[in-house]
């Protein structure tokens, strides 16, 4: 795909990014499609799908806590489609390929993609999820939903986490497993080193909080 193509995509998809989800804004979307680019030269997939895929995987963004959100790859999938069948220029056969990635990139629906375009945009994508960014992110999105850093009664049990709606609570439902679905070698040497940042910083939590209580 030549720069000017890439770059009309790019001008495209920042002006339909949400401006009011600092988890889902253009920076998120800049360092999936950079990190896709690595990840996808390192394994020789298709940049021309990849790229437009990553541009455009999140450019429907509802609340996390909504049914509506499980519906966002698909809408974004949709909306993707109909801009690059009116990009000059872009190979109107890889469109569809396009798509599928987008479809198969939710972490939620947890799907394994077979496309190997597809690993790559999803790789990218997890890791968002794991490592420093992720815990920005993670209390960002858990700050419009108006959940709490943690589970105030039992803090330090995992089990109790994985239901419970909080901060801390996403780390054992998301942040610490995203390390296990990642696909490329290339992305699970990343995602090992985020991952063990994530458990030290559990590990000051924890430490932290035990310091704070004197009841």
């Amino acid at each position: 795909m030549n720069p000017k193509t890439i770059n009309k995509l790019r001008i495209i998809a920042e002006k339909r990014q949400t401006k009011k989800d600092p988890s889902h804004d253009f920076q998120h979307i800049l360092r999936v499609l950079n990190m896709a680019i690595k990840i996808g030269k390192n394994v020789k997939a298709d940049l021309d799908i990849i790229i437009p895929a990553a541009l455009f995987h999140d450019t429907v963004v509802y609340q996390k806590n909504t049914k509506e959100s499980r519906n966002e790859t698909d809408e974004s999938a949709e909306i993707a489609g109909k801009i690059l069948e009116n990009i000059n220029g872009y190979p109107k056969e890889k469109i569809e390929k396009t798509k599928i990635c987008i479809r198969q990139c939710s972490f939620t629906k947890g799907i394994t993609p077979d496309l190997l375009e597809s690993k790559v945009l999803q790789d990218a994508d997890l890791l968002e999820s794991t490592g420093a960014i992720s815990i920005m992110r993670t209390f960002s999105s858990g700050g419009q939903m108006n959940r709490p850093f943690y589970n105030e009664e039992v803090p330090f049990l995992e089990k109790s986490e994985i239901n419970f709606p909080s901060g801390i609570g996403l780390f054992y439902r998301r942040l610490l497993i995203a390390e296990k679905r990642i696909h490329t070698k290339f992305a699970k040497k990343i995602a090992k080193r985020r991952t063990e940042f994530l458990k030290k910083f559990l590990k000051e939590f924890k430490k932290e909080l035990t310091e704070t209580d004197i009841l």
